[in-house]
């Protein structure tokens, strides 16, 4: 199978890992800089990347990977209650691995991030393809 034929049908895992890449280059970005710059204590500053990552993956997941262009209140809503819906459970599990690795396990912050954060990324994955983006079926 040509390059272009594998990009072509493999596309939609490529763009999403890609822009899951920027998605966690923003989150990570945040985080450090909250954490070792500010000194601001790990959760709170959990919360925020997550903020601030979520919204950059909403617009980047809608337009560059599922390919959700309308931008129509009755389309746009649904998909960014569901977004952040889906986003707010792997939050909660996300600061709940966190806890248990760091506080109890006494690991380190950055790599317990680093770790945590391969879950999320397959879950997000998951819920955007089966639940949030899904394309309507013709007929």
């Amino acid at each position: 199978m040509k390059l272009r034929e594998l990009l072509k049908k493999y596309r939609e895992p490529i763009a999403y890992l890609f822009w899951g890449g920027a998605t966690t280059a923003v989150n990570y970005g945040i985080y450090f800089f909250c954490t070792d710059l500010l000194k601001m204590n790990i959760y709170v500053t959990d919360i925020i990347a997550w903020v601030g990552a979520v919204l950059f993956a909403f617009v980047t997941n809608k337009l560059f990977v599922f390919d959700s262009k309308s931008w129509t209140p009755t389309v746009v809503l649904p998909e960014f209650l569901k977004f952040t819906g889906a986003r707010m459970f792997s939050l909660g599990l996300e600061l709940l691995l966190m806890w248990i690795a760091i506080s109890l396990l006494h690991l380190p912050d950055g790599m317990v991030k680093i770790g945590v954060s391969v879950l999320t990324v397959l879950l997000n994955y998951v819920f955007s393809k089966l639940f949030i983006f899904r394309r309507k079926k013709n007929g």
